[in-house]
């Protein structure tokens, strides 16, 4: 069953490659908008991922799980969902380093709860980002999407983290 899949993930990869390239040869308008916004996503991932898995590795090393635990983990107040809303909105990169950086502070003790509110508050806290949408939006629709958003994310936060805890929720180790 694994190798059917490595073939057809493989044969996707493959189907997709012939037809950018035909894309140009023929001059297909959309496929040639595709490899071009393929190209240019693949060449800002170059950019940004290196620097942010080197950060990522040295807050895995630099960051004691004893600092995590006491004010993330278990025994930790409601000043850790403060503590995980400044550490999203410092993250760069998005999604893409928001879950490598979750799932280090999960390896380091910190609950499921701090957890989900880091990943949901890096969607929608980070500083640069509400920067550039203050500029165009407006600072007071800027306040009211966050105060709206950010208890809506504790509170889901919260309540996801509960109902996994109490069914004993544990993430599967990579191969």
């Amino acid at each position: 069953m694994k190798m059917q899949n490595k073939h057809i993930k493989a044969l996707a990869i493959a189907i997709y490659f012939v037809f950018i390239v035909s894309s140009f040869v023929i001059g297909f308008k959309p496929g040639k908008q595709i490899g071009h916004n393929f190209l240019s996503f693949s060449i800002e991932m170059l950019k940004l991922l290196p620097c942010a898995f080197i950060l990522i590795g040295l807050f895995e090393v630099w960051v004691k799980k004893e600092s995590v635990e006491k004010h993330l983990g278990k025994d930790s107040g409601a000043i850790g969902y403060v503590w995980v809303i400044l550490l999203a909105g410092t993250t760069v990169g998005g999604l893409y380093v928001a879950f490598p950086v979750a799932y280090s502070l999960f390896k380091k003790g910190a609950r499921l709860s701090f957890i989900f509110t880091y990943i949901g508050a890096s969607a929608i806290c980070r500083v640069p980002m509400t920067i550039f949408e203050s500029s165009f939006m407006g600072i007071t629709f800027s306040l009211i999407r966050l105060i709206v958003s950010i208890p809506l994310v504790i509170l889901s936060s919260v309540w996801l983290g509960n109902y996994l805890e109490k069914r004993n929720y544990r993430i599967m180790e990579g191969k």
